[in-house]
């Protein structure tokens, strides 16, 4: 069975009930658990509305922030379940990329994560996170809806 699970989250609603279905799942099957949150770099052409409103600094202090306070809440979640968790942020331009990367840099068995992507024009010209991971990774993904 599965002994090491990779949760990538980004905070999102859909994104953290996964991220608590993946602990409860991690906890009844024995596995500890590595969650990942991954921060684009600030451009100055984005699509991103957060982008638009900082500097680059500002937008590194933020981003930074959010990524930690995502990953507090997914060490509660793993501590109040008894999961070893270890909990990492990346700065990567393409999240997918990164998730695939950890999961094999971490020895991960499982990658589970949301399905949770972009939406719309973002989703066609971008394409979702989630679908490039099961395009690319090595080890089986679940994917919670």
């Amino acid at each position: 069975m599965y002994k090491h699970l990779l949760i990538p989250t980004d905070g999102s609603a859909l994104s953290t009930a996964a991220l608590e279905k993946s602990i409860r799942f991690a906890s009844e099957i024995g596995a500890k658990a590595t969650v990942l949150t991954v921060t684009q770099p600030f451009k100055v052409l984005s699509l991103t509305p957060d982008q638009l409103e900082f500097s680059h600094e500002e937008y590194d202090r933020y981003a930074g922030q959010v990524a930690d306070e995502i990953l507090e809440q997914a060490r509660n979640v793993a501590a109040q379940a008894e999961v070893v968790c270890y909990a990492t942020r990346e700065i990567d331009i393409d999240p997918s990329v990164s998730i695939v990367r950890k999961a094999a840099e971490s020895n991960c068995d499982l990658i589970a994560m949301g399905s949770h992507g972009r939406e719309g024009f973002k989703a066609f010209m971008l394409g979702s996170v989630t679908m490039k991971v099961l395009a690319n990774s090595r080890v089986p993904v679940l994917v919670y809806r």
